[in-house]
């Protein structure tokens, strides 16, 4: 028989590691401050409607999901990627193919085109790629958060351009201070906007690149929910301006338009010299997308598009029932033309509340739940984001809970 033999414990050393003093600068993500809500009111045996996340609820297109099938089947697709291959060259092309479609935009596919692990990584490592320890970013304020995060993390001085609503959420950049300027390296834009819902006609663009051109500074235009827009409203592209290659970039992701959230697959198109760096960075840390989700976004990007209308078709609806039952029980929110999100100032009657007060309220008494607008920047405070990543019947449900909140004699 063995004779079992235990171990004593030895002596403890505790760890006493120190995250980068760049982490420390960041606030705690939204969407975990989120999470703990939610759970803790799911203990409870709270049945929460969750419109916090921008998390498409609606599936994928079935064409895209049988490329996808039958990609995966392909003994050559679990390979890593390679940038010369004949299927990832075929995807810049799709790419390019579907600007030149949606924004008669022409782009050469092999420089001006690079495809990405979804727009939010892309975007982070673009701040990674370019900011050096004093080098400024200019971020409108409150914005989608990886706009501001992504400098903080890169090590660069981020510099809040505040958004107001009597402005339409533009920023006034005329406003940034000369030496400001001078220092910056980066200027991150985003319409239509999250978390706003604000767009901005191509007069606003073509500002910008005026205003940007000699100043030595990269233009980033997030374009994430350029097809989710509603009433007529067309969103267009920096690119379209003239000029505007000289000094911009612009990403857009599959996330929204095809419901691909977790595919995790972007691009970023237009400036051959900044993507050359942005792809020097990938180069170094990742090896590419999987091929067979490459090869289900060409079928996306090149196949019928009718599917995208019946998916904004499906947040319209959603839009009218939300934003028409908020306004009728007293709570009076603006109808966007863009995006699947509901930008909402907190009613007066919780005024004195902050938004992550607010919000948890909303999750507690309510059973919804929404994101606080601090999570945004800091001039989100005073306001809550509702996603509309929720049937018709739950929104109604929603409105409803939220009347009886409203309701409460304090």
């Amino acid at each position: 028989m063995k004779k079992i033999v235990k171990l004593k414990p030895g002596p403890q050393h505790e760890l006493h590691m120190h995250e980068a003093l760049r982490l420390k600068r960041l606030p705690a993500y939204l969407f975990t401050i989120l999470d703990h809500m939610k759970a803790e009111a799911r203990s409870r045996g709270v049945d929460v409607i969750d419109l916090g996340m921008g998390n498409p609820d609606q599936p994928v297109p079935p064409h895209i999901v049988n490329a996808l099938c039958k990609a995966a089947r392909k003994p050559d697709s679990h390979r890593y990627s390679r940038s010369d291959g004949a299927l990832e060259k075929n995807l810049r092309r799709a790419i390019a193919r579907w600007y030149d479609s949606r924004f008669g935009v022409k782009l050469d596919p092999e420089h001006e085109v690079l495809p990405l692990i979804g727009s939010k990584e892309g975007i982070a490592h673009l701040s990674m790629a370019f900011l050096n320890n004093d080098d400024i970013a200019l971020v409108p304020s409150p914005a989608y958060p990886v706009h501001f995060n992504g400098v903080i993390i890169a090590g660069g001085i981020l510099y809040n351009l505040p958004l107001y609503k009597e402005r339409g959420y533009l920023p006034d950049l005329g406003s940034v201070q000369r030496d400001i300027v001078k220092r910056s390296k980066l200027l991150i834009l985003s319409y239509p906007n999250n978390p706003t819902t604000a767009v901005a006609p191509l007069e606003f663009f073509k500002d910008v690149v005026k205003w940007a051109q000699g100043r030595n500074l990269i233009v980033c235009h997030d374009n994430a929910y350029s097809d989710i827009v509603f009433d007529g409203y067309r969103a267009p592209s920096i690119l379209e301006v003239k000029g505007a290659s000289g000094c911009a970039v612009e990403f857009h992701t599959c996330s929204k338009s095809y419901n691909m959230a977790g595919w995790r697959i972007g691009f970023v198109v237009g400036n051959a010299e900044i993507l050359r760096t942005l792809e020097k960075v990938k180069s170094y840390i990742d090896f590419g997308l999987f091929r067979a989700i490459q090869e289900a976004t060409v079928t996306a990007l090149t196949g019928p598009q009718q599917c995208v209308k019946q998916i904004v078709a499906t947040y319209k609806k959603r839009r009218d029932v939300f934003v028409n039952g908020l306004n009728r029980i007293g709570w009076k929110v603006d109808m966007p033309q863009a995006t699947f999100y509901v930008w909402a100032h907190i009613p007066p009657k919780y005024s004195g509340l902050t938004s992550m007060e607010f919000s948890e309220l909303l999750v507690r008494e309510a059973g919804v739940a929404a994101s606080p607008g601090t999570g945004f920047g800091e001039y989100g405070e005073g306001f809550v984001r509702f996603a509309l990543v929720a049937d018709e019947d739950r929104l109604r449900e929603a409105v409803r809970r939220i009347k009886a909140l409203l309701e409460v004699q304090t």
